[in-house]
Parts: C-alpha cells; structure tokens; sequence
C-alpha cells in the first residue's frame, strides 16, 4: 500500500482555526508531495471564507468541490453513512473530531487498514514531546489510532509551513510598490508614519479598553479588521458606526480600517505587513510566528483554565532568550488580553509598556521564525511518520 490517497476528516468548532489548519494542510499535501487529498468539513461555508479567490472556489451549496487540487466533501458526522469508493492510504482525524462509524469499520475489514492518525492542537507544554507519536487502540475495533502533536521542537510534528513561504514574505516586504498595492486593494489609507496593527481576537478579549488606550495614546496607531471580527465590541466602540469593509473612523491618535474577510494567502500578506499582529486560536497564531513581527496571541478559551497553561508554556519557550524588560512586557500584556475577567482594567496601561519595547520584540520575533524554520515543517513530517508506518 502507498500513501498516494488520503482522507483528512475536520468538524468546523469555531468558524476559523481547525478549517484553516486543515485546509492548509491539505493544500500543502497535494501541492508538495503530490498526494490525492479528499477534504471532509461539517461546514462548507466555512471554508469558502478561507479558499476565496482560489478558482474555482468553494460552492457551499453543493456537497462535493474540487478547489485546488483537493476534493471537498460535506460530511456530517459520526452517523455519515457515505464512505469514498475506496478506502484511503491513510486517514487523518483533525482534532479528535472523529469519523464515520461504518467508514471506521470499513477500515477495520481490510487486510491492511489505513494509517489512521489523530491530529492534535498546537501546543508548547513539555509533555507534548513524549505524547507525540504514541499508538491508541480503538476501543471497539482492530484499529490503531497514533496521536500527532505539532509542537516547536524536533521531537514533536513541527509547524505547517509551505516551501518558500519566508521567501515569498521577505520579497513582499521589501517591495514598496507590492506593498503600497495591497494597501491600496484593501482600502487602508494613511499607514505611513502609524503603527499598523492587525487584529483578530475572541469576542471576550478586552478590546474596547486597548481602543480607548491607542486613541488617547501618544503614537498614531491604524488597526486593520477583517470583516465579522469582534463585531459586537466594536459597535459598541463606535456606537453603532462600525465603517464598512473598505472604508475607516478614526477617533483621536486611532484609525480603524475594516477589511473584507481575506482568503488565507492574503492574511498572510496582512501579517507580513502589519507592525504588530494580534491573533487567535491556532491558524492565525502559527502564520503570525512566520510573518516575524511581534504579535499578541488570544488563546481559545479552555474548561479548567487550560488555555492559561498553554500561553504560559509558549511563552516561556518564546521569551527565554530575550531582555527580561521584553519578556516583561509582553507576558504582561498577554496575560491581560487572554483574562475576561481584570484585563480591561489593565490593558491599557500594559500596551505603554508593550509598545516601548516593540524594537525587541521585533528582533526577537525574526530570531525566532529562523529558528523554527531550521526544523522540518508539519506536512512533511507527517508524510515520512506514515511512510515508516505503511
């Protein structure tokens, strides 16, 4: 059996990260390692915000697509009784979503059943690294499932990261006049001389107090928002006067820009050209550490506080090589954007100190996508696990 024929199965959970990661993932496959992938998602629509702009696109109406070299299908969870014509080389289950019973048990008939992997969430918790790779027997079945853990270090799945992507960052950074085109396409005015700050954030984020701390601030600031992104928080900013897509309000020293919804190859172009990133959950977070600009990141909220766990770990990793008044700054200021109880009393304050150390964290962030992209990226690494397993 070869690992020509994938099926990679995903449950959209909160509109963006775990359809984004698989998306990118099985572009990757297709395009890099010539592998036949067939996509699952619960929720098409989804998806089309991220594969916009990529023909054909994604038709949400209809239950298969082609986009991209990646066939598309709806699936509806563990009772789908649709299977493929033939079963897959191997199996990836993003984040523990699950797969059709009979398409499991399907697998488990065949003489030689698919590589079946479980594809974690990210995380810098030092137990990753001893959990990443293990066996778990299916509790029903003649199957073996293997856990897949992304990670920063050798010893886990590393990062997705497609060939040239640094390469492709750093030509469009230094072109003034891409740069200037992409501003001028999105409809963001007046960037020069401001600190340009993209933002994506979960609806708790205690954004309202970080507004009123960059219009009452001393430096010009133009905060880049992606359509839908904290729309509730922001009409109530701007009473009611959230500017459309295209369009901006400014308010003291701030400008808000609201931008379309962007297709992911296109918020890569935002990271790269912001100052500074605030980002979310797993997608964004990852693609904000391959823009190498400073970036804030709003981990999706956990039972038991374990997300408080999880940017503690990465944080640590992160700031272990930097001025301590750096490291300072920046676990301070996370702290208070991920805590929805007392961050908005202090994240104003905290920005002062967040932005007088941006130099370092600038130098500190392009030091650390280096050193990430010494490692082997995600899809290629899952692509030689298998292979040992097939």
């Amino acid at each position: 059996m070869t690992q020509s024929r994938w099926d990679i199965f995903c449950s959209v959970v909160d509109n963006y990260g775990d359809v984004g990661v698989a998306w990118r993932l099985a572009r990757q496959l297709v395009s890099e390692h010539g592998i036949a992938v067939r996509l699952f998602v619960d929720d098409l629509r989804a998806l089309s915000r991220f594969a916009s702009g990529i023909a054909p696109g994604v038709d949400p109406a209809r239950d298969e697509n082609l986009v991209a070299g990646v066939r598309l299908q709806r699936w509806t969870g563990a009772s789908d009784e649709r299977l493929p014509d033939e079963p897959p080389s191997v199996v990836v289950e993003a984040f523990g979503c699950g797969i059709p019973v009979r398409y499991a048990e399907t697998m488990a008939r065949l003489a030689r059943p698919p590589a079946w992997i479980i594809l974690e969430y990210l995380s810098a918790e030092s137990w990753v690294e001893t959990h990443h790779g293990l066996p778990s027997p299916h509790p029903t079945l003649p199957l073996d499932r293997h856990f897949f853990f992304p990670g920063f270090t050798p010893a886990t799945g590393g990062l997705l990261r497609e060939r040239g992507l640094l390469t492709r960052r750093d030509t469009f950074r230094s072109d003034p006049a891409a740069l200037a085109e992409f501003w001028r396409r999105l409809g963001v005015a007046a960037v020069r001389d401001a600190i340009v700050v993209s933002l994506f954030c979960y609806p708790d984020a205690p954004l309202p107090a970080l507004l009123d701390a960059w219009a009452d601030g001393d430096d010009s600031v133009v905060c880049v928002v992606p359509e839908g992104v904290a729309a509730g928080a922001l009409d109530r900013w701007t009473e009611g006067k959230v500017p459309p897509p295209g369009q901006s309000l400014t308010r003291g020293r701030l400008t808000i820009a609201s931008v379309p919804f962007l297709a992911q190859d296109d918020y890569d172009r935002l990271l790269w050209a912001a100052d500074i990133n605030f980002v979310r959950g797993e997608d964004s977070f990852v693609r904000a550490q391959w823009a190498a600009r400073p970036f804030v990141w709003n981990a999706y909220a956990q039972a038991g506080n374990a997300h408080a766990l999880k940017l503690d770990a990465f944080l640590s990793r992160y700031t272990d090589r930097i001025e301590p008044r750096e490291a300072a700054a920046l676990r301070s200021f996370s702290e208070a954007w991920n805590d929805t109880g007392d961050g908005a009393s202090t994240v104003g304050a905290l920005w002062a100190a967040l932005a007088a150390v941006r130099s370092g964290l600038d130098k500190r962030a392009r030091s650390w996508a280096h050193e990430l992209a010494k490692q082997a990226d995600l899809a290629s690494t899952l692509v030689k696990f298998v292979a040992d397993r097939v």
